[in-house]
């Protein structure tokens, strides 16, 4: 009892502040890291650029002025989803983080179609440019800084799970490719006096729009809500089946209010003999224990009650029937009751399933017939994690 009360003491909060406010420190430094080393090659770029005539470290230099500004936006996100839930939103800022990932990619999108319009009229109207030693020594000192700032903002992203960081972490390392390809049509023109810097400048551009593309897409599947890493569903499944008492997990859904804040609920199989004050003390210790564990909150634990009786025979019988099907993955909580002649069951169909509503009732009409002195009662379930 002593110990649940500790595991319960520690899940109370102040450890997830301190973590929260920790993860909030590493991204900012990381952020204002990454601001400062844009801008000054954003200004020792644009400067070579327009002394040269070279239009792909002009835009290279935009580029750059483009990713000190989303490091200014993720600084910005990360200090609003901080802030502490209130009564119109119980469940913290969180989210906000996903709406400034998708800001970010609005903002590389932009750059790179701007830069393919540019490149577009180099291409129209060419331009012959002149390279010096300085210019390329500075676009070489790019490549080497870009390579470092992006394996840093990237590794700080994964080390705090923070989409923004990790979006700027991928796009600084695509720009260190882009401005070695600059030396390589600088190199090419020295050599053969063949420029190649407005079709250099295009592909550079598509590249980039492919990449806001890309991050568009994984913001946006962040906002509508993604199933849950299988590690993590497996972990806690894991944990609430070590207790004696549960027999099954089922249901288990998860709810994400943005990093460090995952919600999540779930359905367990208990004997029908056990009291409302075991489960109570049963769904307190898991609860505890999930949170102790992995860090995720289980906001609700609800309860199948399994058969004790004599039901094993038309359990395996309705199992079998209804696992016969395609697409049926799972057949769960089932109790049969003599007295008031039900059974009652869920089944968890595939996502794959074209018509779930036909074959629901296909299972339905089938179960009715063979056991027609029972009201049957089926809950259609999804596979949510």
């Amino acid at each position: 009892m002593d110990k649940i009360k500790e595991t319960l003491a520690a899940s109370a909060g102040p450890e997830e502040k301190e973590a929260t406010q920790n993860r909030e420190k590493i991204i900012i430094r990381t952020s204002i890291v990454g601001i400062i080393t844009n801008l000054f090659l954003s200004g020792f770029k644009a400067a070579v650029g327009f002394i040269s005539g070279s239009i792909a470290i002009i835009l290279d230099a935009v580029n750059n002025l483009s990713d000190a500004a989303s490091s200014v936006i993720t600084i910005i996100g990360t200090k609003l989803s901080s802030k502490s839930p209130d009564k119109k939103h119980p469940f913290g800022y969180g989210r906000i983080e996903y709406l400034t990932s998708m800001v970010i990619s609005v903002i590389v999108l932009y750059a790179g179609i701007t830069a393919l319009s540019e490149s577009v009229k180099k291409i129209i109207t060419p331009e012959t440019p002149d390279y010096s030693a300085v210019a390329l020594i500075i676009v070489g000192v790019g490549v080497a800084a870009k390579i470092f700032l992006g394996l840093f903002v990237k590794a700080k992203g994964r080390e705090t799970k923070s989409d923004a960081l990790i979006n700027s972490g991928t796009d600084a390392l695509g720009d260190s490719v882009i401005s070695a390809a600059t030396l390589v049509a600088a190199a090419i023109y020295l050599i053969f006096h063949i420029s190649l810097e407005a079709y250099l400048g295009a592909i550079i551009s598509v590249v980039i729009i492919k990449s806001g593309i890309e991050m568009i897409k994984e913001a946006t599947s962040k906002i509508l809500g993604e199933r849950a890493e299988p590690e993590i569903a497996d972990k806690v499944k894991e944990i609430i089946n070590s207790f004696d008492d549960v027999y099954g997990t089922y249901d288990l859904i998860f709810n994400d209010y943005g990093a460090s804040r995952i919600h999540a609920s779930v359905h367990i199989e208990v004997d029908d003999t056990i009291n409302a004050k075991s489960i109570d003390f049963l769904t307190r210790k898991i609860s505890a224990e999930v949170y102790s564990k992995t860090g995720v909150i289980l906001t609700a634990i609800s309860v199948y009650a399994r058969d004790t009786g004599n039901a094993s025979a038309i359990r395996e019988d309705i199992s079998r029937t209804v696992l016969s099907y395609d697409n049926i993955n799972q057949i769960h909580g089932f109790y049969l009751d003599e007295a008031l002649k039900t059974i009652q069951f869920d089944i968890v169909m595939d996502f794959e399933e074209k018509d779930s509503f036909a074959l629901y009732n296909k299972i339905c009409a089938q179960i009715k017939e063979k056991y027609p002195d029972y009201n049957v009662m089926i809950t259609l379930d999804r596979e949510y994690s």
